[in-house]
C-alpha cells in the first residue's frame, strides 16, 4: 500500500467521522465531534496496519487482515461501555455508545477501500439521528400518555431503629404529600420480636410511573439516621382502559 493511499483512506475516515461527530455535537452529546472523529481515525488506522503487515506473494496475501478488525469491534465494545451511565431506574448513553460503534464501523469500511460504503453508512447514521429522533420524541410522548392512565402500587420495607419510627412516619407522609399523583394507601409498623427495631411496611398508590420518584424516596430513607434497610416494589399495575373495556 502506497503512502497516498494510507492517506486518503485515513483522510476519508477523518471526514466521515468528523460528519458523524458534528450532528452530535451539536445535540450537545458526551460523544461528538472529536469523540467521532477519533474512533473512526482510530478503527481506519487499526484496519489500516493490519493490510500493510499483510504481504501478497504469488497472488494471495500471506497472513490474515481481519483478524485486527475483529479486535477493533472488541474494543470500541469496552469505549462504548463507558459511556453508558445507570441514574436510578434509567439508563443513560445507549444511543451515544451505539453511534461510537457504527463511527468505528465507518472508519474500517474507509481503510479497506470500500468508499462509497464507508459514504452511505456515514449518510445513514446521520439520517438516523435527524429523523428518527423526532419519532422517537412522538413514541415517548404516546407512551407516557399511556403511562399516565395506568394504576400503581408500591409496596415499601423499612427497617430502622425504634426511636426513629414516629420520625419515619412523618417523613413519609409530608413527601407523598408533595405529589398530587401519588397516595399513601396504608401504612403500618411491628417490632418482629425484636422491639428495639420497628418494621415499617407502607404501600404507595400511584397514577401512572413513579419508579423514579420511589427509587429517590428509598434513597432518602436510607441517608436517615437509624434506618438499616430499604427496599420498595411494584405489588400491581393496572390499566385503566383495560379495566373498563372488560
Amino acid at each position: 500500500m502506497t503512502l497516498l493511499d494510507f492517506s486518503l483512506r485515513l483522510g476519508l475516515a477523518f471526514l466521515l467521522g468528523a460528519a458523524i461527530g458534528l450532528e452530535r455535537q451539536w445535540r450537545q452529546k458526551s460523544a461528538g465531534l472529536r469523540t467521532n472523529t477519533l474512533v473512526s481515525l482510530g478503527s481506519a488506522a487499526f484496519t489500516l496496519i493490519s493490510f500493510s503487515i499483510t504481504s501478497l506473494e504469488d497472488g494471495v496475501y500471506k497472513g490474515d487482515a481481519t483478524r485486527i478488525i475483529g479486535q477493533v469491534v472488541t474494543g470500541i465494545g469496552f469505549l462504548g461501555a463507558g459511556v453508558i451511565m445507570k441514574d436510578g431506574m434509567s439508563i443513560h448513553g445507549l444511543n451515544t455508545a451505539a453511534t461510537i460503534w457504527c463511527s468505528a464501523s465507518v472508519g474500517a469500511l474507509a481503510a479497506v477501500g470500500l468508499f462509497a460504503e464507508a459514504s452511505v453508512v456515514a449518510g445513514a447514521i446521520i439520517l438516523t439521528h435527524i429523523l428518527l429522533r423526532p419519532v422517537s420524541i412522538i413514541l415517548n410522548r404516546l407512551s407516557s400518555e399511556k403511562e399516565e392512565e395506568s394504576y400503581y402500587y408500591y409496596s415499601f420495607k423499612i427497617r430502622c431503629k425504634e426511636q426513629v419510627e414516629n420520625h419515619l412516619r412523618v417523613l413519609i407522609l409530608n413527601t407523598l404529600r408533595q405529589d398530587k399523583h401519588l397516595k399513601l394507601h396504608s401504612l403500618k409498623s411491628s417490632d418482629n420480636g425484636n422491639p428495639a427495631y420497628a418494621y415499617i411496611e407502607a404501600v404507595v398508590f400511584a397514577i401512572g410511573n413513579h419508579d423514579a420518584e420511589m427509587e429517590k424516596l428509598a434513597g432518602m430513607l436510607t441517608l436517615e439516621y437509624g434506618v438499616t434497610e430499604v427496599s420498595w416494589e411494584i405489588n400491581q399495575h393496572t390499566n385503566v382502559s383495560t379495566e373498563s373495556e372488560s
